[in-house]
């Protein structure tokens, strides 16, 4: 019987929006998130995101910003600079209501990624998500953390 119980409590969502989001809802969610980015789906980022979301792309020259259409800039940019990407999630961390995510992105780089030229060169890079979650599942702050000196090395510019 115990094992049973414990089985439908993992299987089952939660009913009371003030309970913590399980390791799986935030899978879910944030694994939705990066579908949309793979599919350069710039709406349907932005409708994982809350509607007073925190977007922190650390290094972005705007800086933080707040609110979906304030992201969306950064996502109309990335989606241009960046294509044929992968995201392979290497390690994740959970607490109460936000998880960090370490993730390799692999792809092409047709644009200025971080003002950097491109030239369609084949790009690898690291990333550090710390990302926190609303009572309703929705992204309410995102926090990006890019290995800027990896793609230096892989973008050197003549």
């Amino acid at each position: 019987m115990f094992l049973i119980k414990v089985r439908l409590s993992l299987t089952t969502e939660r009913k009371d929006m003030n309970m913590a989001m399980t390791p799986r809802e935030m899978d879910r969610k944030i694994d939705e998130h990066f579908d949309f980015e793979a599919r350069d789906d710039v709406d349907g980022v932005l409708a994982t995101l809350a509607p007073d979301v925190e977007h922190d792309i650390v290094g972005w020259p705007s800086g933080p910003t707040r609110g979906r259409a304030a992201a969306r800039p950064f996502y109309e940019a990335l989606f241009t600079d960046l294509s044929d990407g992968k995201v392979e999630s290497t390690r994740r961390l959970y607490g109460k209501d936000f998880l960090v995510d370490e993730s390799l992105w692999q792809g092409k780089a047709p644009g200025r990624p971080f003002g950097l030229d491109g030239r369609n060169r084949d790009l690898a890079f690291r990333l550090l998500h710390v990302v926190e979650f609303a009572d309703d599942g929705k992204i309410k702050r995102e926090n990006v953390w890019v290995d800027l000196a990896g793609i230096m090395r892989q973008l050197p510019q003549v």
